[in-house]
């Protein structure tokens, strides 16, 4: 096997894919009301897909792999692998952007524009993005489009002020990811601290969550830890990294002394989100129950390879009827 750039920098983003070369709207609307169970996401479908990401012990994106290093178990029951791609499919990605008003201090809010710009610049041309802005409220700031120019124009007349209602901002932007024309979808959050203002609690976003077929990935913005005053600033971050863990994406912090690396880490996510394997697999289980269904990813690496950690949703309703 040819190793491209041995252990190069590298980042992945998991929409149900995995791979192997270890490189490197109305501004004051309320978020829409909280999906009943009619609206629950179901795979009601033969192939199951799951996208995948995998790093080194360094954090360093893997690819290059084959679809004999993976195992993939529905609850505990093994399943054949029929499916296996590394294809850079056409993204759908919701840009989830705090301007609430702490983002207006040391520099934060030109630096994120900056990052959020180095992130659309990696686009294809089959890319599909929307913007939400979240300070007191959510506002969907552009529908879904094409145009890269768009999304950036909203950006640099953006202004910081008012506290931060993040969990609306995700539910607003899961909601509108039903829209989406593309199979692989993600939102990336760029945010500075906790929720402080939001309508919706911690448990509704988490079963949103569980029930969308969306990669969260995050960039956090934070304060050194004993400089975070207030109790959202603590847990915020624990709290974005485990709503993106659930969907096979990842959270990256960013403290504010090393602000200047916020381009380079949208960079990184970018890679992430080109760069993934896809396992596909009819599942074992055929009972129609409507019961959640737990993925997991095992790796069976090369020799000679530190371990690795691979990345995946964590699973699925089966349909019901």
């Amino acid at each position: 096997m040819k190793w491209r750039h041995g252990f190069a920098l590298g980042t992945l983003v998991a929409f149900g894919w995995l791979g192997l070369s270890v490189p490197a709207a109305d501004s004051q609307s309320p978020p829409r009301p909280l999906p009943g169970e009619q609206r629950r996401l179901v795979v009601d479908v033969d192939l199951v897909l799951v996208p995948v990401t995998v790093t080194d012990p360094y954090n360093r994106l893997v690819t290059g792999l084959k679809k004999e290093h993976f195992e993939v178990y529905e609850d505990k029951d093994s399943q054949e692998i029929l499916y296996f791609s590394t294809e850079d499919a056409p993204l759908s990605l919701g840009l989830v952007f705090d301007i609430s008003g702490s983002m207006a201090s040391s520099g934060k809010m030109e630096r994120a524009v900056k990052a959020a710009a180095q992130f659309l610049e990696t686009s294809n041309p089959q890319d599909e993005f929307f913007l939400v802005r979240f300070a007191d409220d959510p506002e969907l700031a552009s529908s879904f489009t094409s145009s890269v120019e768009e999304i950036q124009n909203q950006l640099l007349y953006s202004r910081a002020e008012g506290r931060t209602a993040l969990l609306d901002a995700l539910y607003l932007s899961l909601d509108i990811m039903r829209d989406a024309h593309n199979p692989k979808k993600a939102l990336l959050v760029i945010s500075d601290g906790g929720d402080n203002r939001s309508r919706y609690g911690v448990k509704d976003i988490k079963a949103f969550v569980r029930e969308a077929d969306v990669q969260i990935y995050a960039i956090g913005i934070f304060d050194p830890l004993m400089q975070r005053g207030q109790p959202e600033l603590v847990w915020g971050p624990s709290l974005l990294g485990e709503l993106a863990e659930m969907t096979g994406g990842r959270m990256f912090p960013v403290e504010i002394y090393n602000i200047h690396e916020l381009p380079d880490v949208a960079q990184k996510i970018s890679i992430e989100l080109r760069n993934q394997y896809v396992l596909g697999y009819r599942p074992s289980n055929k009972a129609r129950d409507g019961g959640w269904r737990k993925i997991r990813v095992k790796l069976n690496p090369p020799k000679g390879l530190p371990p690795l950690t691979a990345y995946a949703r964590s699973g699925y309703y089966a349909p019901s009827q």
